[in-house]
C-alpha cells in the first residue's frame, strides 16, 4: 500500500514537472486539450499533516469525553424530549448514521497517518542501521590500533627492565673499578679492554 502510495505521488511529480517544463519551454508545443472539470490539486503534504493530526485527535482523552457528551446529550434529548424535541427516536438510526460517517472518514485517515508514520520510521530505522555500521567501523578501526599499539608496547623497555639492566651494569662496573683498584694496589697495569 505503501509503495502504491509513493509511486502515485511519484506519477504526479513527473507530470507537474514535465507540465511545468512545457510551460517553460519554447519549443514545445502547449497542451492544447482543455479538461471541462479542473482536477483538483492538493498538497499531500499538507493532507498527510492534518490525518496525522485528525489521528492523533481522535486518539486522546479529551476526543473521548466530548464524544461521550455529545451522545448523553443526544440520547436525552431524543429520550426525555427536552424542550418537546424528538427528532431521532429509539432506534437513534441518525445517531447510527453520524457514527458510520465518522468511521468511514477516520478508518483512511487514520491508515493514511499510519503510512506516513511507517514512512519516517523506515527512514530513522535506515538511518540508525547507518549510524550503526559507522560505529561497528569506527569500533573495528579502534581495535586494531589497540592491538597495534599492545605490539609495539609489548617490543617497548618497560621501567622494570631497564632498572635491572641498569643494575647489572653497574654491578659490572663496580666490580670493573674494584679488579683496578686491586691491580694497582699489586703494581699489575691492568689489561687495555678493561681500561676504556
Amino acid at each position: 500500500m505503501v509503495r502504491d502510495d509513493t509511486r502515485d505521488d511519484d506519477r504526479r511529480e513527473s507530470s507537474r514537472r514535465t507540465r511545468e517544463s512545457r510551460a517553460s519551454r519554447l519549443d514545445v508545443p502547449k497542451d492544447t486539450r482543455r479538461a471541462l472539470m479542473r482536477r483538483p490539486d492538493y498538497d499531500p503534504e499538507m493532507f498527510g499533516r492534518f490525518a496525522e493530526t485528525f489521528a492523533r485527535f481522535l486518539g486522546t482523552a479529551r476526543f473521548l469525553f466530548f464524544m461521550t457528551v455529545f451522545v448523553i446529550i443526544w440520547l436525552t434529548i431524543n429520550v426525555v424530549g427536552v424542550w418537546h424535541l424528538r427528532w431521532d427516536p429509539y432506534p437513534f438510526i441518525l445517531l447510527n448514521l453520524l457514527f458510520s460517517t465518522q468511521a468511514s472518514y477516520a478508518a483512511p485517515l487514520i491508515l493514511l497517518a499510519q503510512n506516513r508514520q511507517e514512512s519516517r520510521d523506515r527512514v530513522v530505522a535506515e538511518q540508525d542501521r547507518e549510524a550503526n555500521v559507522r560505529a561497528l567501523a569506527d569500533m573495528e578501526y579502534l581495535a586494531r590500533e589497540v592491538a597495534s599499539l599492545r605490539i609495539a608496547v609489548g617490543e617497548v623497555s618497560t621501567r622494570d627492565f631497564l632498572r635491572s639492566e641498569l643494575r647489572n651494569l653497574l654491578t659490572e662496573m663496580e666490580e670493573r673499578a674494584q679488579q683496578r683498584g686491586d691491580q694497582r694496589s699489586e703494581g699489575r697495569a691492568p689489561p687495555r679492554s678493561l681500561e676504556s
